[in-house]
Formats: structure tokens, C-alpha cells, sequence
């Protein structure tokens, strides 16, 4: 325990894991968690890629701004209308709002690295 208190990257650490509980935890307020979809399909490298990168972008964010964002996947292929929508759009982003709805985001070029993904993500959030 000592050790810990003393180590500033365990503490860090442990910091990091409690705030989402928390933040969480009390509802309401900007504790709410926010969602972000992905629709893909098997097969899809564009979409396999981004899906890394934003996997990376959320987990490597800091506790503030980027980790209370959930990701969620959606194969295309096992709904016949997100497969008439995006068929020829994959991968698509979409974020969803308060309501429920879901707002498209411009698409993420796959050169981008995870730092200008994560601006751009915070940048969606912010509007």
C-alpha cells in the first residue's frame, strides 16, 4: 500500500480506474456516459482498421475527455436495413445523441493516427 502511495504511475493508475465508476455511478449530469457506433461488416479492412484506431483513441484518452465513450460495433450484415443504408458506405461512424437518434460523423480518412482521431472525436462531442 506505502509503495503505491509512492509510485505516481500506480496512483495514476488507480485514479484512472475509479472515474468512469464514479462518474458514472451518480448519473445524470456529465457523468453520462456517451455512445459512438461503428457499422461494419466482416471482411471490411477499412473497417477493421478504424475500429483499432478507435479502440486505441478511447482506451489511450485521457480520464477527462475521451473515457467515458462507449464503442459500440454493428454488423451490417445482420440487419437489412443497416445493410441497405451503408452497404456502400462502410465504415460508418455515428454518434448518439441524448435522445437516441444517431448523428453520422465525417468519415475518419484511415491514414489519420489515434491523436487526430481523438481530437476529432472530442470535436464531435463538443458541437
Amino acid at each position: 500500500m506505502a509503495a503505491a502511495a509512492l509510485n505516481p504511475a500506480a496512483l495514476a493508475r488507480a485514479l484512472r480506474r475509479r472515474r468512469p465508476l464514479s462518474a458514472s455511478a451518480h448519473g445524470g449530469g456529465g457523468g453520462e456516459r456517451r455512445r459512438l457506433v461503428l457499422y461494419s461488416k466482416p471482411g471490411c479492412c477499412l473497417c477493421d482498421g478504424l475500429k483499432e484506431k478507435l479502440h486505441a483513441a478511447l482506451s489511450l484518452a485521457a480520464a477527462h475527455s475521451l473515457h467515458a465513450v462507449d464503442l459500440q460495433v454493428r454488423d451490417i450484415t445482420s440487419n437489412p436495413e443497416w445493410e441497405r443504408r451503408y452497404q456502400y458506405e462502410i465504415p460508418v461512424l455515428a454518434k448518439v445523441l441524448p435522445d437516441g437518434t444517431e448523428e453520422v460523423l465525417p468519415r475518419l480518412s484511415p491514414r489519420l493516427g489515434v491523436e487526430l482521431i481523438q481530437k476529432k472525436i472530442s470535436a464531435a462531442f463538443d458541437q
